[in-house]
């Protein structure tokens, strides 16, 4: 029997045949991420054992043990879910152009969700360090404050952004915004937070992949969110290490935890009076990218400029959560990341 849609008669056996497709594509992609997921972690780990057996000294080195984590990562493991994740069929993009103006703008409203979404995530992590009786560590902050600069540089700035606006960006979005872009915006934004592995940075890595996926469904273009994306670790890893470098904060946190020596303070301001004039700076910075963005944003909702437009196959409302998550693949990759996210939080 026919019915009704608001778009014309609809075959409910076509319509349920359709989701049953849908379901199944879904599932096979989040089959090929498990499975590249195995094989990363698998390509990491074989590594730093065989090292850690041969050489153990050398993993005690921040640096060396980052290479051990990085390069099979980059080289091996990233490509090797590439690859298992283009067997699922995928749509080409029409590519568009930005002009510069719009780049900028979109560089700053980048900056406020980033800046917006760690705050909310800071503070989630907070209350459950509160709650569990210690912090939870953050694993990104600890390895970028141990670790060379050229290092941070090399892993968060350049190989990072590639290799994953590549995966979570070009990837996921080609091959699910047949079925709308919305659903491609979100499901690159939830995957993309969730394989970070650690809830520090899932909140700013779910909002932050779904402007950039925004981005890239707009223009087709990855250089784009592969050049914001730069940006932003740029100044969330370098700058920011640079910064913690020149204030010297654990010289700080020590005069102080030993009863606010006023002599040994104002000793130790006047050695660093340089790096907390320019970390006032950035702070100044990031209250402006804060609020200029959060304002660019509220324009364009209130403008309605953030447009979602239909796919070639719409998923009706109320099945949509069911037919892109509640299946086989995406499950199993859903609950892995989540368990690990716990796992980092009780730890």
């Amino acid at each position: 029997m026919d019915g009704m849609n608001g778009y014309g008669p609809v075959d409910n056996r076509n319509e349920a045949g359709e989701l049953k497709a849908a379901r199944k594509h879904f599932s096979m992609l989040g089959g090929m991420f498990v499975l590249g997921t195995i094989l990363l972690y698998a390509v990491q780990m074989i590594p730093a054992i065989v090292v850690g057996v041969l050489r153990p000294g050398w993993l005690t080195n921040p640096d060396v043990a980052l290479l051990f984590s990085s390069v099979p990562m980059y080289l091996a493991g990233m490509p090797l879910l590439i690859v298992l994740v283009k067997i699922v069929p995928a749509d080409r993009l029409e590519r568009r152009s930005m002009k510069a103006g719009a780049f900028i703008l979109s560089a700053v409203m980048c900056f406020a969700v980033m800046y917006a979404s760690n705050i909310v995530g800071n503070i989630i992590t907070t209350v459950i360090g509160i709650l569990k009786g210690s912090s939870v560590d953050n694993v990104i902050l600890d390895i970028a404050s141990s670790t060379s600069m050229w290092l941070v540089f090399l892993v968060m700035v350049i190989c990072a952004p590639i290799m994953e606006e590549y995966i979570f960006r070009k990837l996921i979005v080609d091959r699910t915004v047949r079925y709308g872009e919305g659903v491609a915006v979100l499901l690159s934004g939830l995957m993309f937070g969730l394989f970070h592995g650690n809830l520090n940075q899932f909140a700013y890595a779910f909002s932050l992949g779904i402007f950039l996926a925004f981005l890239y469904v707009k223009t087709g273009n990855l250089k784009i969110t592969i050049a914001l994306h730069m940006m932003i670790n740029f100044v969330g890893g370098v700058v920011s290490k640079w910064l913690m470098e020149k204030v010297d904060i654990d010289e700080y946190t020590r005069i102080v935890s030993d009863g606010m020596d006023i002599e040994a303070l104002t000793g130790y301001v006047m050695d660093h009076l340089g790096g907390w004039i320019a970390y006032m700076v950035f702070l100044i910075f990031v209250m402006g990218m804060l609020i200029a963005g959060s304002i660019l944003i509220i324009v364009n909702l209130v403008k309605k400029r953030f447009v979602l437009n239909r796919g070639a196959v719409v998923i009706p409302r109320g099945k949509r959560f069911r037919t892109v998550i509640l299946n086989a693949g995406m499950i199993i990759y859903c609950l892995f990341w989540i368990v690990m996210i716990i796992v980092q939080l009780v730890m």
